[in-house]
Order: C-alpha cells, then sequence, then structure tokens
C-alpha cells in the first residue's frame, strides 16, 4: 500500500514545517492570533471601522471576514481538504462560499427591515418579532 504524506505548509508554501505536529501548532497559533484580534476589536471598538459600508458596520464585516478565515484554516488544515481531490475541494468550497453570501445578504436585509421598523416614529404600531 502506497504511504500518503501530508503537505507541511501553510499560506501556499510561504511557511512549512518538518512534521505534522509542528504544523498543527503553527496553524492553532495562526487561529489564536485571528481570536486575539476579533476579541480585541469587540472589546475596543476604534472609533474608525464604526463607518457603514453595504448598511453595515466595517466592524461587523471584519468579524464577518475573520470569522471566514478561521473557518477556510480549520477545514483546510484540521479536516484534511487539502489532501482531497480537486473536485471535492470545490464542492465543498464553492457550496460554503455560497451559503455564506446568502446568509449574509439574508441578514443585512432582514436587519435593516428591522432596524427601519422600530426606528419610524410615525407609525406607533408594534410589531412581535
Amino acid at each position: 500500500m502506497a504511504e500518503h504524506t501530508h503537505k507541511l505548509e501553510i499560506f501556499r508554501g510561504l511557511i512549512k514545517f518538518k512534521s505534522n505536529t509542528q504544523k498543527i501548532i503553527g496553524v492553532l497559533l495562526l487561529l489564536s492570533i485571528v481570536t486575539i484580534i476579533e476579541v480585541v476589536l469587540g472589546i475596543y471598538k476604534p472609533a474608525l471601522l464604526n463607518e457603514y459600508f453595504l448598511n453595515l458596520k466595517l466592524l461587523n464585516w471584519v468579524f464577518i471576514i475573520l470569522t471566514i478565515v478561521k473557518a477556510y484554516y480549520i477545514t483546510w488544515d484540521f479536516m484534511h481538504m487539502r489532501d482531497e481531490t480537486s473536485i471535492l475541494r470545490r464542492v465543498v468550497v464553492w457550496t460554503s462560499v455560497f451559503l455564506i453570501l446568502y446568509l449574509t445578504f439574508i441578514l443585512i436585509q432582514e436587519g435593516g427591515y428591522i432596524f427601519d421598523e422600530f426606528n419610524d416614529t410615525s407609525n406607533y404600531i408594534k410589531t412581535d418579532f
């Protein structure tokens, strides 16, 4: 039986490791750094990121993008998608991308509707959500 070796690199080969243990620790450190950035941004909420872009604050966009980065690396390295065939990777990745974009669109649309309903002072009819 042929022996299967795992690719020991991240960032498309920019950082290479000598063993699987080093790679796991490297990916864990990368995910920890991204999580620390999210926590710090969530605590301090910089005024620069309070501007609106596409009906959502820039800070929320940063959180969405960092969460997608974390999901990518968890799937790519810990679920071994990098070792699968290209068609399986494409099916999983493109399905996830379209689902994430669709759910983000729904979040923006429904959030905008609810904001407009509660912000309208001329309409005093209370709506249960």
